[in-house]
């Protein structure tokens, strides 16, 4: 493989401490578009979380020069109620924004789906945030369409700590 090649292959725990970085990054670009998430205070619970996925085989990497420069996590639904069909979940996909624009997230989208097909799934859902044009663009030319919509209201309080 050349130097500078793209590489998709499945995570591995060594790359757990990588993908951390990279998830804060993508919790922290988040926040522009509403999220609420606290990206610094949530990087070891995410950590533990591609560790377990990575275990499973549900994380994929994009890397060159051997740095990772992508991710994707995913898993089959876990629900609780009885449904219609089996459905895989994409959780997370992010690629660096000096990456992007070069089918890198096109193929850890792929992927993903593959992965999940592969044990099962007839659907595959995924969450964007609303104010997020450009992941919305992203998944609807890769044939993804709304399903089920999330509303959300800020409540006045009298507690300083709620803001």
């Amino acid at each position: 493989m050349g130097h500078d090649e793209l590489s998709i292959r499945p995570a591995t725990v060594a790359d757990t401490d990588a993908l951390a970085d990279l998830w804060v990054d993508l919790a922290e670009g988040q926040r522009a578009h509403g999220s609420h998430l606290l990206p610094r205070e949530n990087r070891e619970r995410i950590r533990e979380s591609i560790g377990r996925h990575a275990v499973s085989g549900g994380v994929v990497v994009a890397s060159r020069s051997d740095r990772v420069v992508g991710f994707v996590m995913f898993s089959m639904e876990q629900r609780l109620y009885a449904t219609t069909l089996d459905r895989g979940v994409v959780h997370n996909l992010f690629v660096l924004p000096e990456h992007r624009g070069r089918e890198i997230g096109s193929r850890l989208l792929a992927a993903a789906e593959s992965g999940l097909v592969a044990e099962g799934a007839e659907a595959i859902s995924l969450e964007t945030l609303s104010a997020n044009e450009a992941a919305r663009r992203f998944y609807r030319a890769h044939g993804y369409e709304p399903h089920r919509v999330e509303f959300e209201k800020r409540v006045e309080t009298d507690n300083p700590s709620d803001r």
